[in-house]
């Protein structure tokens, strides 16, 4: 299976992982994964699957986890997500939330609505935008 990343991706997760760790947190399966990255050139820390723990996102003990297990604090670790309820659920855990707008997602009637009130730390346009707005 490959799915191509979102035009801004691998160039926004190259600028990140200069000042951050990059670890997706996934429902996907690791061979899914790992078969992803390798034909996307995706430059991931590491790969954590949600299969790992036997749950899903947005359960919070699923984040809970996955801080654990990369030896994290839990309220320096940021998710970062286009989807608002994986996001509910790392703040649920104790992360902070970064929202990626991709309105053509699942196709224009579905867009998700943010507004200067929403629950994230950051919004971002994409992942260029985001390491901008996080000094990356």
């Amino acid at each position: 299976r490959r799915l191509d990343p979102w035009p801004d991706v691998v160039q926004g997760l190259h600028r990140l992982r200069k000042r951050f760790l990059v670890a997706p947190l996934s429902n996907g399966d690791f061979a899914l994964l790992t078969n992803m990255a390798k034909h996307a050139g995706l430059p991931w820390d590491c790969i954590v699957s949600t299969e790992l723990f036997k749950r899903f996102k947005p359960d919070p003990q699923v984040y809970r986890d996955a801080v654990d297990l990369l030896g994290l604090d839990i309220n320096a670790t940021m998710m970062v997500s286009a989807h608002p309820r994986d996001l509910e659920g790392a703040r649920s855990a104790g992360l902070r939330a970064a929202y990626i707008d991709r309105p053509l997602e699942f196709g224009p009637a579905s867009r998700p609505k943010t507004t200067p009130g929403s629950p994230y730390e950051v919004s971002a346009a994409d992942l260029a935008d985001l390491a901008d707005k996080l000094g990356a």
